[in-house]
């Protein structure tokens, strides 16, 4: 029963004491949440007063405004500056991208007017120009691609510089002269493209060879009309299609044996051609 008694007083007074200390550890716990609180509001009112204060709104607002003017702050002629710089970026991009394009066609021509266009490859051009299979890509969407931006460039320019001189000459004798001229400066002016134009561009295939074959006709039709028109006028007498190819095939194959370095000019030989043509087109009656 003793020892009854004493296991219950023990265990009553251990329950009294962890409540004590319990009791304890929340008064300190409350203590400190309070001095803390006061401790925080003291200091919220010092910032508060001290925003407050002219210096200390200035040097915030200084602050504030240095951060904006380097990192938000633009002009009123920043978007129109930095869209110009883009034009200008954009305009040199574009601009050696086609000195590049350029470049390519002329070192292109030059291979395919020394050795043929089946036996030059897209590697061999890469070399040539200086670029690899991936970034010749870039400029070109393949050979043949290649071979006919060559050819379409100059036959149009035929064509335009044909069309030129059948508005500017009324006298079909003396167009025959001016067309002679122009198309044999061209063919000196660009020998190893003029040879990839006349030799090569049967190679084409599809609507790029239909393309071309139509550009031909449009250029043998301007001499067909200036020829009609000498007809017309009782200068000329008629002249079958087939002579008129002919006549061409006398300009367009000269590039076998043309030397733009030679002792003729582009003019003197366009002259010889000239005559040539009027000798077998003029009706020998007319007055």
């Amino acid at each position: 029963m003793r020892q009854f008694l004493r296991s219950s007083v023990w265990i009553f007074l251990t329950w009294l004491f962890a409540a004590k200390m319990t009791c304890i550890s929340a008064a300190l716990c409350c203590y400190w949440f309070v001095a803390s609180s006061d401790a925080a509001m003291e200091f919220g009112e010092k910032s508060l007063s001290r925003a407050k204060t002219p210096s200390a709104t200035k040097a915030s607002q200084g602050s504030s405004s240095e951060w904006y003017n380097a990192n938000v702050s633009t002009s009123p002629h920043d978007e129109d500056v930095d869209s110009a710089t883009q034009i200008s970026r954009a305009a040199k991009g574009t601009q050696a991208a086609g000195q590049q394009q350029e470049r390519i066609q002329k070192i292109a021509a030059d291979l395919f007017a020394t050795r043929g266009y089946r036996a030059v490859g897209v590697a061999e051009i890469g070399d040539a120009v200086g670029l690899g299979r991936g970034a010749l890509y870039y400029h070109i969407s393949s050979k043949e691609e290649l071979l006919f931006s060559i050819v379409v460039r100059y036959i149009e320019e035929l064509v335009l510089s044909g069309k030129s001189a059948m508005e500017t000459e009324p006298d079909p004798r003396k167009r025959i002269f001016l067309l002679s001229r122009l198309l044999m400066q061209c063919i000196f002016t660009n020998l190893p493209e003029m040879t990839v134009c006349f030799r090569e561009a049967d190679c084409l295939t599809g609507q790029r060879h239909r393309i071309v074959s139509d550009l031909h006709k449009a250029y043998q039709d301007l001499w067909s009309e200036t020829l009609k028109e000498g007809e017309k006028k009782g200068l000329f007498r008629p002249l079958p299609n087939v002579a008129i190819k002919g006549i061409l095939g006398m300009y367009f194959y000269s590039f076998l044996w043309l030397k733009p370095g030679g002792k003729q000019a582009s003019n003197d030989i366009a002259d010889v051609f000239a005559k040539m043509t009027l000798s077998i087109a003029e009706d020998k009656t007319a007055v």
